[in-house]
């Protein structure tokens, strides 16, 4: 390796230009110092993390930007999280990620994570879904908050089903967001009418349970959706020929690390949420990097409060992942022969709640990467930088010297 390398990776941070900002991005508009250090001592671009022909999703955005080519080995959300989790799975299992949800009296999805469900409450029912339903055929494993697993066993069930992403079909009637096969098999419709019927039967356990009784937004049905099989990814130390490192406090981006052999540190107190333990995350990272070759921070709470629609928590988001994971990791490893890389995974507009596919801002710097004249981190001046546009593995490599 030429040199060490660490990736600040801030879920769902790029946006749009909002009129209550004065026609500023939130990004532009909060108070972050230490990212527009990064800007102003390298170079800019932008990077492709969402191919076309994808789901607009974290899984592929994240694999995209470690270089792992989604467009050639995309599993499914599901497979990467079951991998973070532990799960073992079959050759023919086909695992989904389940969210728990909450569905209003009118058959709309109105919260696609039941109100950030706590972990406690989220764990129970789905512990409680797996003693009432759970059998040969299925299997309900809890995750972290609303951010489940549900396993269907077996040849008659088909992963090639199309579904809705929750966090982009807020407000939408459920009629509407039902799953439908992708291909005419027999294993396929089975699939989508033992998913139809456990919906129901799910439906009305979940509106009895007694944790879901006067809550304004219960974790009241399941949410089934980016189903595959087994993961099998390029292993980092292989694609790179150094070893890499992820923190991170959901299982999607675990998982990846997981599949691809990078080594995973946990967090405790990590949340994926504005009470995330950054310190410990900040503990972690300075850590791995003695040993490893590529460190990758990526922290979740931004997203979520995109996904929210609420403009002031997203602010605080991104001033808190400035201050308190970008800043103090710099300052610690200031004058050692380490790159920096900072960019959002995806854009997730304040006024959309939802993830869009336009090429997000990035910004490096290091001991031998040369200023351009772009002073500060946004998605408006970090097209005109001297990086360019890059896509694929171009980003990793770049960080490695390679």
């Amino acid at each position: 390796m030429k040199t060490k390398a660490i990736i600040f990776l801030a879920d769902g941070m790029a946006d749009e230009a909002l009129p209550e900002l004065n026609g500023k991005t939130p990004l532009e508009a909060a108070n972050t110092p230490a990212m527009d250090a990064i800007a102003r001592q390298g170079k800019n671009g932008t990077f492709l993390t969402l191919p076309a022909g994808l789901p607009t999703s974290s899984d592929v955005a994240n694999m995209s930007v470690l270089g792992f080519y989604p467009e050639k080995n995309y599993p499914g959300r599901g497979p990467i999280e079951a991998v973070s989790q532990g799960v073992p799975l079959k050759s023919d299992d086909v695992a989904w990620r389940c969210n728990l949800v909450y569905v209003s009296d009118d058959d709309v999805l109105r919260d696609y994570s039941a109100g950030h469900i706590d972990n406690e409450t989220s764990t129970a029912l789905m512990n409680a879904l797996e003693e009432e339903f759970g059998n040969e055929d299925v299997t309900f494993y809890p995750g972290v908050s609303y951010r489940n697993l549900l396993v269907l066993h077996g040849k008659k069930f088909s992963k090639n089903i199309d579904y809705f992403k929750p966090d982009s079909s807020q407000d939408e009637p459920i009629a509407q967001l039902q799953p439908s096969p992708l291909d005419n098999s027999p294993e396929a419709k089975f699939t989508v009418e033992f998913l139809q019927d456990l919906d129901r039967r799910t439906a009305e356990f979940l509106k009895k349970h007694p944790l879901n009784q006067g809550k304004a937004a219960p974790g009241n049905r399941i949410w089934p959706w980016s189903p595959g099989y087994a993961p099998a990814l390029t292993p980092f130390e292989q694609a790179y020929g150094g070893k890499g490192a992820v923190i991170s406090a959901v299982d999607v981006i675990k998982g990846i690390g997981k599949a691809s052999g990078m080594t995973v540190y946990e967090v405790p107190g990590a949340t994926g949420f504005l009470d995330t333990n950054y310190q410990g995350k900040v503990d972690a990272a300075l850590e791995a990097i003695k040993t490893h070759d590529l460190v990758y921070v990526h922290v979740e709470a931004i997203d979520e409060c995109s996904h929210l629609g609420d403009l002031k928590l997203k602010l605080q988001a991104i001033e808190d992942f400035d201050a308190k994971i970008v800043a103090p990791i710099r300052k610690a490893l200031e004058g050692q022969n380490v790159n920096f890389a900072v960019l959002p995974d995806h854009p997730v507009p304040i006024k959309l709640r939802k993830h869009t596919t336009t090429p997000v801002p990035l910004a490096v710097c290091g001991p031998e990467i040369t200023a351009d004249a772009v002073d500060t981190f946004s998605e408006n001046k970090a097209p005109t930088g001297e990086l360019g546009f890059l896509k694929g593995n171009e980003l990793v490599r770049y960080l490695l010297g390679l």
